[in-house]
């Protein structure tokens, strides 16, 4: 699988390549909340926030959460990854316990990917 870096708009039929192996309209990604862009379509959260520390982001900003391109924008991000878990952020989840760090996510997201 090879992860796609997302720092312009794409359609999320973009994304439909990515989708984990056995799981149907599944995507991984981790955002990052300061610079508004995302990776997506690895095996596992850590790996794509590697690939994002490398490239200059900073670990506090990055947020794993899953996309289901088959549901409706209104449910398809799902915040649930290990790396979210942060006592030292005051995340103590694998969500993402703060509304407003989800609300960004959840900005940035919708103006990275686009309906069809």
């Amino acid at each position: 699988m090879q992860a796609k870096i997302i720092e312009k708009c794409v359609n999320k039929t973009e994304l439909l390549p990515l989708e984990l192996k056995g799981h149907v309209s599944l995507v991984k990604a981790v955002v990052d909340i300061k610079q508004a862009i995302m990776v997506a379509g690895v095996s596992m959260h850590s790996d794509a926030e590697t690939l994002l520390l490398e490239r200059g982001s900073e670990q506090e900003n990055l947020w794993g959460i899953n996309l289901y391109l088959k549901k409706s924008r209104d449910d398809w991000i799902e915040y649930d990854s290990m790396i979210n878990l942060r006592p030292w952020q005051d995340n103590d989840s694998r969500g993402v316990d703060n509304p407003a760090i989800r609300q960004k996510i959840r900005e940035i997201v919708n103006q990275l990917v686009k309906e069809i």
